[in-house]
Parts: C-alpha cells; structure tokens; sequence
C-alpha cells in the first residue's frame, strides 16, 4: 500500500515537471520568433497567411498577432505582449523577449 503511493507521487512529480518543460519551451519559441526583430538592428519578418498575402514587418506586437498560437503558456505571451501595447504603447517585443 504505502509503495502504491510512492509511485503515484513519482507520476505526479514526473508530470509536474514534464509540464514545466513544456511551458519554458513555448515560451522560448514564442520568445525567439520575434527575439531578432529586436532593436535598432532588428531584421524585417516577412509573415504570409492563409489566403496568401504577405506581410513585412519588425513590430513585435504584428508579429505575435499573426502568430497561430495553441500552446496556453505561448498564448499568454501573446495576450503580455497585446497588454504592452495597449497600456505603454510600447515594448511589445521586449516584454515577450524578457518573459521567454
């Protein structure tokens, strides 16, 4: 009995800390796609959608709401950077770089 319940706590850990991955590597993805459009030296990204039309763009804040997000850690990046642009008018990308 007491076994049983050493393993249950080895699974719960062990998911615990599969889902902690998880989350820092959205994290990190989301945080390089814009990452070096960052800055006086930031490089254009040239996004196409669905339907085919082409966007170029170094604003963070375009580039994340372009971005078909599913991850929840990755769309709360998002939903920072939208935040950021909303309140400061600024800083989009630094906040979603900072997070990641």
């Amino acid at each position: 009995m007491a076994s049983d319940m050493k393993g249950d706590r080895h699974k719960d850990s062990q998911k615990s800390r599969d889902v902690r991955i998880s989350n820092i590597i959205a994290a990190k993805a989301v945080a390089d796609a814009v990452r070096t459009s960052l800055g006086p030296r930031g490089m254009d990204k040239m996004i196409q959608k669905g339907d085919g039309e082409v966007i170029i763009t170094n604003d963070g804040a375009t580039i994340l709401t372009q971005m078909n997000v599913f991850h929840p850690t990755a769309k709360m990046l998002v939903e920072i950077s939208k935040s950021q642009d909303i309140e400061a008018g600024d800083g989009t990308t630094t906040v979603c770089v900072i997070a990641g």
